[in-house]
C-alpha cells in the first residue's frame, strides 16, 4: 500500500545539484537551511540504493553517502545525478523560478519536483566545481567588490573611449552623408572637456596614427609629448603580442574628418590652458589646411575651427578695442572664408564666419563696416539655432547704436527666446537680457520686474535693476550717482554709452509723472524737481516731450506753466489691438521656424519613386504573361472565383 505523501512548496525535499550534493536554501536563518526529509523519502532512498548495488560497506566512516562527483556516466558531456526518489534529474542550474517537473514513481503515485532558484550571490556555473562550506558568502563578497571596482571608472580612460567612439560616428557621417552624426560628435566635446589633457590626446593620437604619420608628429609637437607605441606596456591588455598575417596588413587611412576633430580637441586644450601663442600658431596652420579641402562633411567641423581661430586672436595683444589690435589682421582671412562658403553653399561656415566678422567689427567699434556687411550679405535661414541667436544679438546691438530702437528691440527679443536655457549658456542669456533692458528704457518703456527675479539673472542684473528704478522714479541725481557707481560693470558689458543716453529718458519720465499727478504745474517747479539749470531748458524739454507724444499737455509760454489734458480710455485707442497683433505675429513666426527646423530622412522621395516604378514594371510583366496565355489569374495570385 503506497504511503501518503505531502508536498510542501516552502520546504522542498533534498534537491541534487551538479556536484551530487544537496542544494542550500536561500533563507536568512541558518536553522532553516537544512531540509527535513520525510519517512517516505528516506525509504525510497534506501530502496534505490539497494537496487543500484550500493552496499553498506560503501559508506564512509561518518555513515553518510559518498559523493558521486563524476562517477556516473555523462550525457551530452554533462554529468547526471539521480534524485532521492530514483528519478533522473537534469544536470542544469536551477536559475528559473517556478520550474516544476512531474512524473510517476514505481508505485504509480504522481510526484512533483520543485526547483528552487539559487541565491543571487552564488550563481551556478556550467562546469562542476567542488563546493566548500563558505562558498556562498565568499562569492557574494567577491561579486560586490568587483562591481564596486567596475563602478569606479577612470575619467581619463572614459574620455579616451569617448573620443575613439566618436571616430565611428564621423565615419558614419561620411559614409551616409548625414551631418547629424557630426553634430553629435561636436556636442560631446562639452562633456569631456574637463577631462581632456595632453596625455589623453597623446594616447588617442598614438593609437590612431602610425609612428611615421606627419599628422601625428604635428599633433604631438604642439602637445609637447612623444609617440607612445601600443606595445611599450602603456596599454592595459595585449591580446596577441606576436604579429599575425591578418594584422600585418596596411593600416586603415585616417579620414580628414578625424584629423580636424583631433585638431579641435587640441584647440580646446590650448584655450583652457591659456596658451594663446601656441593656439594662434596652430590655428593658422589648421585654417590653411582646411582651405585645401572641399568636403561637405567637414562643414560643421571647419566652422568650429574658425570659431576658436577668432577666439585665440581676441586674446592676443594688443587687445581690442585698440585700433591696432590683433583681431584686425584676421579679417581678410574671414572674408575669404565667407566668400568661399557662399560660393560652395556651406551654410555652417557661412553662418559662423558672419557672426565672427560682426563680433570682430563691434570689438573695435567699426559700426559702419558691420552695417555694410549686413547689407551686402545674406544670413542663411537654415543655420543652427545658436548661430541665429548670435546673429540676432549682434544685429540688435548695431541697430541700438544706430538709434533704431524698435528694430533693435525685435532682434533682441528673438535672441533671448532662441538662447539656450542650459546653465552653460547663461552668459549669452545675461548679455542679451542686459542689452534688451537698456533698449526698452531708451524706448520709454519700463521692463517687467519678473525679468530680474530669474535665478540665472538675479545677481548679474542687480545694477540694471537700480537703473530701472531710478528711471522709473525720474530722479536725475540718483541716476547720475548710479552711473558713476557701476561705471566699470557697464563698460565691461558694453552698455555704458547706451546708458548715458538715458538721461533724457529720465527727464521725460519725470515730466510724464508730473503730468499725471498735476493738471497744471509751473516750469519753476519742474526745474526744482528734476534738477535742471534754468526755466528755458525745462521749457525746451517739455516742448520736445509733447512733440514726441510722451505726454498729452499744452505749454503756456506767457504764464510759464504746463497744463495736462484729461487721459481718455486706453481701450478706445488702437494700442491694445497693436499689442495683440504683435503677439500673434510672434507666435506665427515661431510656428514657421519650427516647421522649417523639422528633419526628414534624406532621399526618401527617391526610394518611394523607385518602389512605385518597380511595382508598375511587375504589373506590366504580369499583364503581358496573362495576355500571352502563359499565366492565368490563379497563377498571378488573384482571388478570381468562377461562377
Amino acid at each position: 500500500m503506497p504511503e501518503r505523501r505531502s508536498l510542501r512548496s516552502n520546504k522542498p525535499d533534498s534537491i541534487p545539484t551538479t556536484n551530487g550534493e544537496k542544494a542550500r536554501s536561500n533563507s536568512s536563518s541558518s536553522n532553516r537551511d537544512k531540509p527535513r526529509p520525510t519517512r517516505s523519502t528516506s525509504s525510497r532512498s534506501k530502496s534505490f540504493s539497494n537496487k543500484k548495488g550500493i552496499t553498506s560497506g560503501a559508506k564512509d566512516t561518518n555513515g553518510d553517502q559518498p559523493h558521486l562527483n563524476g562517477s556516473d556516466p555523462t550525457e551530452n558531456g554533462v554529468g547526471g545525478a539521480d534524485g532521492a526518489d530514483g528519478s533522473k534529474v537534469d544536470d542544469q542550474p536551477a536559475a528559473v523560478t517556478g520550474v516544476k517537473k512531474s512524473g510517476k514513481d514505481k508505485d504509480g503515485d504522481e510526484e512533483m519536483t520543485v526547483v528552487v532558484p539559487p541565491p543571487k550571490a552564488s550563481k551556478l556555473t556550467a562546469s562542476p566545481t567542488k563546493d566548500d562550506g563558505n562558498d556562498v558568502a565568499m562569492n557574494g563578497i567577491d561579486d560586490s567588490e568587483s562591481q564596486a571596482k567596475d563602478d569606479v571608472v577612470d575619467p581619463k580612460a572614459k574620455a579616451v573611449d569617448t573620443i575613439k567612439a566618436n571616430f565611428g560616428l564621423l565615419e558614419r557621417a561620411v559614409s551616409q552623408f548625414d551631418p547629424r552624426f557630426t553634430l553629435r560628435v561636436l556636442r560631446s566635446i562639452s562633456s569631456i572637456r574637463k577631462h581632456i589633457s595632453a596625455d589623453v590626446l597623446a594616447q588617442v593620437i598614438s593609437d590612431t596614427y602610425p609612428s611615421s604619420s606627419p599628422a601625428a608628429k604635428g599633433f604631438l609637437d604642439i602637445l609637447g609629448k612623444e609617440y607612445r607605441s601600443s606595445n611599450d606596456g602603456s596599454s592595459e591588455m595585449e591580446v596577441d603580442p606576436k604579429p599575425s598575417t591578418k594584422n600585418a596588413a596596411t593600416p586603415k587611412e585616417v579620414l580628414p574628418e578625424v584629423d580636424v576633430y583631433l585638431s579641435i580637441l587640441c584647440q580646446v586644450l590650448l584655450y583652457d590652458q591659456e596658451a594663446f601663442g601656441k593656439g594662434t600658431e596652430f590655428s593658422d596652420r589648421l585654417v590653411e589646411h582646411i582651405r585645401t579641402l572641399n568636403r561637405r562633411t567637414l562643414d560643421s567641423l571647419a566652422a568650429r575651427v574658425y570659431f576658436y581661430y577668432s577666439l585665440f586672436y581676441e586674446h592676443t595683444a594688443p587687445l581690442p578695442p585698440s585700433p591696432v589690435s590683433a583681431v584686425i589682421s584676421i579679417r581678410q582671412n574671414l572674408l575669404a572664408a565667407l566668400r568661399t562658403a557662399t560660393l560652395r553653399k556651406d551654410q555652417d561656415i557661412q553662418a559662423t564666419v558672419t557672426t565672427l566678422l560682426l563680433r570682430n567689427y563691434l570689438s573695435t567699434s567699426h559700426i559702419s563696416q558691420a552695417d555694410l556687411l549686413i547689407n551686402h550679405t545674406s544670413f542663411p535661414p537654415a543655420a543652427s539655432n545658436n548661430q541665429i541667436a548670435r546673429f540676432l544679438y549682434y544685429l540688435g546691438r548695431i541697430r541700438a547704436i544706430q538709434l533704431n530702437y524698435s528694430e533693435a528691440h525685435d532682434h533682441l527679443i528673438s535672441a533671448t527666446r532662441k538662447s539656450p536655457s542650459s546653465y552653460t549658456a547663461s552668459g549669452f542669456y545675461q548679455a542679451s537680457t542686459k542689452l534688451l533692458v537698456v533698449v526698452e528704457l531708451l524706448m520709454g518703456d519700463i521692463p517687467d520686474r519678473a525679468i530680474f527675479r530669474q535665478p540665472s539673472l538675479e545677481r548679474a542684473m542687480q545694477p540694471y535693476l537700480q537703473i530701472v528704478q531710478a528711471v522709473n522714479a525720474g530722479g536725475l541725481d540718483n541716476f547720475n550717482s548710479l552711473v558713476q557707481k557701476h561705471n566699470a560693470a557697464f563698460r565691461r558689458d558694453g552698455t555704458y554709452t547706451l546708458i548715458l543716453r538715458l538721461r533724457q529718458n529720465v527727464i521725460k519720465t519725470g515730466i510724464r509723472t508730473m503730468s499725471l499727478s498735476y493738471s497744471r504745474i509751473r516750469l519753476r517747479d519742474i526745474v526744482l524737481r528734476l534738477g535742471l539749470k534754468s526755466e528755458e531748458s525745462a521749457e525746451y524739454i517739455v516742448g520736445k516731450a509733447i512733440r514726441d507724444d510722451v505726454i498729452e499737455a499744452t505749454l503756456d509760454h506767457e504764464d510759464g506753466y504746463m497744463k495736462s489734458k484729461d487721459v481718455g480710455d486706453v481701450y478706445a485707442t488702437r494700442e491694445p489691438g497693436d499689442a495683440f497683433h504683435d503677439r500673434i505675429r510672434a507666435c506665427l513666426a515661431l510656428h514657421d521656424e519650427s516647421v522649417k527646423a523639422m528633419r526628414f530622412p534624406m532621399n526618401q522621395h527617391r526610394l518611394e519613386l523607385k518602389n512605385a516604378q518597380e511595382a508598375r514594371e511587375r504589373e506590366r510583366e504580369l499583364a503581358k504573361e496573362i495576355v500571352d496565355g502563359e499565366m492565368d489569374e490563379d497563377d498571378a495570385g488573384g482571388d478570381f472565383e468562377g461562377m
